[in-house]
């Protein structure tokens, strides 16, 4: 009863953010309230034994997702023309069109099978060949590990595609994240006290995600979320977009997860298999590297394209 009553306020409250997030006059109250939504939709993943998504979503929509819409906001609130308001029709067909994918997505878990198909059962099974605990490092990096190559490279894409829409003249400068801070401001003493935590926590996310939840993805998006918050907290400045160890960190992960993929041919004679017994320790090494470029990429993703030296 305790865990029924637990749910029903939970989802209450996930609901009541979802609607103030998106009726809030003011831009910092919505976004304060949207990372709150962030946090409650983690316990409830939490809630659904999803850990690893829950992680996930406190790391990409409480932090880096969060450190973004507050750096939007600071730079909208500095230039109100910047800001356009849709019109009532837009308002409307967007009302419309989100009501239709809700009820849709509603309708959809009704013709789900009776009798759900898994392959949780096998993947379980296999587990134990890898050397992990974690089913989800199994999955991720044994099972279906051409995809998460895929989707590291598409975030270096992404990535690229930012760094292109600076003019001809900034290509190589340093990106132009908001600083924040006010003087008397409280942010100053918060980049200087939880990044160690940060540091700390998002490491041992990474190290600890081969056989509890965690990875590579939660712990270098802690660590981007840190990184973030001493840049607009004013302790610290973006590295140039063309110094060598920039273009060395975000190409890290990639490069040794290609590595290691095409090392597979020599051996046991695919790419991406792991010779017998080394599984385990090859995939922490792939999510070191990643962790590094994840953290990186996050972090200039949410500063935005490079600047001409000087500007601001």
């Amino acid at each position: 009863m305790t865990e029924l009553v637990f749910d029903g306020l939970l989802a209450a409250l996930v609901l009541a953010a979802g609607a103030w997030s998106i009726m809030a006059r003011q831009m910092m109250t919505a976004v304060i309230v949207f990372i709150t939504y962030g946090v409650l939709l983690s316990l409830a993943w939490v809630r659904l034994g999803a850990v690893d998504v829950a992680l996930t979503e406190a790391a990409i929509g409480s932090g880096v997702t969060g450190m973004l819409l507050i750096g939007a906001a600071g730079k909208l609130g500095s230039d109100p023309s910047a800001l356009r308001l849709p019109s009532l029709s837009s308002r409307g067909v967007a009302a419309l069109l989100s009501v239709a994918v809700a009820m849709s997505l509603g309708a959809m878990s009704f013709l789900l099978p009776e009798e759900p198909v898994s392959l949780a059962g096998d993947a379980m099974r296999a587990l134990p060949e890898s050397g992990l605990g974690n089913p989800v490092a199994g999955v991720l990096f044994v099972f279906r590990a051409f995809d998460t190559l895929l989707e590291k490279i598409v975030l270096l894409l992404a990535l690229l595609g930012v760094w292109s829409l600076a003019k001809d003249e900034a290509w190589g400068g340093i990106p132009g994240l908001k600083v924040l801070a006010q003087p008397g401001s409280v942010l100053p003493l918060l980049a200087r006290t939880l990044p160690p935590l940060g540091l700390v926590f998002g490491i041992y996310m990474t190290w600890a995600g081969a056989d509890v939840p965690g990875g590579a993805f939660q712990g270098g998006t802690v660590l981007a979320a840190m990184w973030i918050l001493i840049i607009v907290a004013g302790l610290a400045r973006f590295p140039p977009v063309g110094a060598t160890a920039v273009r060395l960190a975000v190409a890290a992960g990639p490069a040794v997860f290609l590595l290691i993929g095409f090392a597979g041919f020599l051996w046991p004679g695919l790419f991406l298999a792991y010779p017998e017994g080394y599984a385990k320790p090859l995939i922490v090494v792939m999510e070191l590297a990643l962790t590094l470029s994840i953290a990186v990429i996050l972090g200039l993703l949410a500063a935005g394209p490079p600047q001409r030296p000087g500007a601001q």
